[in-house]
């Protein structure tokens, strides 16, 4: 399957993604996802035993890190 079949399969209406989802959806491994969750930098749930991933925080993540690294140009 290619990238943009891929892409095409992602349900843009969950409310909640797994942790895998989420790493898809940022282009990391589920480590690297993971990272992100016990750092705090990406905002997760638990529902049950399950951790998830608010969809709106993926989107929430990046523009933090986008204005980051921004600030972190303009600023050196």
């Amino acid at each position: 399957m290619d990238t943009a079949h891929v892409a095409a399969a992602v349900d843009r209406t969950l409310v909640l993604l797994t942790v895998e989802e989420a790493a898809r959806r940022l282009s990391v491994g589920r480590t690297t996802c993971f990272a992100l969750i016990r750092s705090g930098e990406l905002e997760s749930i638990t529902v049950g035993h399950l951790r998830r991933v608010p969809a709106d925080a993926v989107p929430q993540f990046v523009a933090r890190s986008r204005a980051n690294n921004h600030r972190a140009r303009t600023a050196a």
